[in-house]
């Protein structure tokens, strides 16, 4: 239970503050809203605990610290906020001009994204979602390339999905074939799309595959191996990355249940934070070497992720099944596991 004081702490003072801005239905919106969340991102932790797993204890550290706050307040708060003023051409915060506005009038002047939050969500709100195409096929496409880039590998000896994993493990041995799946996926996504719709599906799927591409070779341009085994600020930037991409259907999802921005930050950011808890035990108690396919599960359920946000751009698919089919995944991995592991410790005996 060490691992997740500090999760309690802030999951008691988020619900606190939840109460005393909207009452006992705030409280209640944000308790589900970190559920939703915690249940929907143990794949993260578990993807996050086999890059952790590689560093050393100073970057470790700085991750834990600094990319739980990008992660909490970045990710969760201003980056809806960044998107939101891109779509509108609005500053997204309040500058002095708005102070100096309100000395004169008396009235909020709703000029900048996070004033339109506040006074107007439901407007906030509906510009948020009108970019779900956008937002759902960047992040899709990045999730689908990590999860390519995992089992895509001529080299890799272990194997739980047999036949089908060692059938992509055989893609290896062609270049880049990772990044070219990704594209051809995207060509046949876009098909069945509205031509407006598909351009705009095309042009934020093929950035997602650019950023990751980008990311992945961010390590060999600075030193460090692989993306998978990035160390120092290369991971640190992949992580934080891969961490926004889990996040997006997330923070979407949330608005079902309140536009309120304050509220949705207290939710998510108590999810973020069993998340990190969850890490953090993964990688301190080496819980992926005790359980041999835990790994194998967490990335294939970001495969399932990755394609669930795809198909979004066309299907509207409730969050409940997303998360239910990590989960599935993640328990699968982790039983066949603790079986294996048992099978074997009673050979040796």
């Amino acid at each position: 239970m060490r691992y997740f004081y500090s999760s309690f702490v802030v999951t008691i003072l988020g619900l606190i503050g939840a109460w005393l801005l909207a009452g006992w239905g705030g409280l209640w919106i944000a308790f589900n809203l970190a559920l939703l969340e915690t249940s929907l991102s143990f794949d993260n932790a578990v993807v996050n605990a086999s890059v952790l797993k590689s560093w050393d204890e100073k970057w470790r550290k700085r991750f834990l610290l600094w990319g739980m706050l990008i992660a909490v307040f970045g990710m969760r708060v201003v980056f809806p906020l960044v998107i939101v003023a891109v779509i509108a051409g609005m500053a997204p915060m309040p500058g002095p001009v708005a102070l100096f506005d309100y000395f004169n009038s008396g009235a909020w002047p709703v000029n900048d994204v996070l004033s339109l939050a506040i006074v107007e969500p439901d407007r906030y709100a509906a510009i948020l979602t009108s970019a779900h195409i956008e937002v759902t096929a960047f992040g899709g496409a990045f999730l689908l390339l990590v999860f390519l880039n995992f089992f895509i590998d001529y080299e890799k000896e272990t194997h739980w999905l047999g036949p089908l994993e060692h059938l992509l493990a055989k893609l290896g041995k062609l270049e880049m074939a990772a990044v070219i799946l990704s594209l051809v996926i995207l060509l046949l996504m876009s098909a069945a799309l509205p031509t407006a719709e598909a351009l705009r599906f095309l042009n934020a799927g093929v950035w997602g595959v650019v950023v990751f591409v980008l990311v992945d070779g961010l390590g060999d341009l600075i030193g460090d191996e692989g993306a998978t085994a990035k160390t120092g600020m290369a991971g640190f930037i992949y992580l934080e990355i891969l961490d926004a991409s889990f996040s997006f259907d997330g923070v979407l999802g949330a608005f079902a249940l309140t536009k309120s921005i304050f509220l949705i930050a207290i939710g998510l950011g108590i999810g973020a934070m069993f998340v990190r808890s969850f890490t953090l035990m993964l990688v301190e108690k080496e819980t992926l070497n005790a359980f041999k396919y835990l790994e194998h599960g967490a990335f294939w359920a970001i495969g399932a992720l990755a394609m669930v946000m795809l198909l979004a751009a066309r299907f509207h698919i409730p969050e409940a099944i997303t998360g239910g089919v990590a989960a599935v995944l993640i328990i699968i991995a982790a039983m066949h596991s603790w079986l294996i592991r048992d099978r074997v410790r009673g050979m040796s005996l």
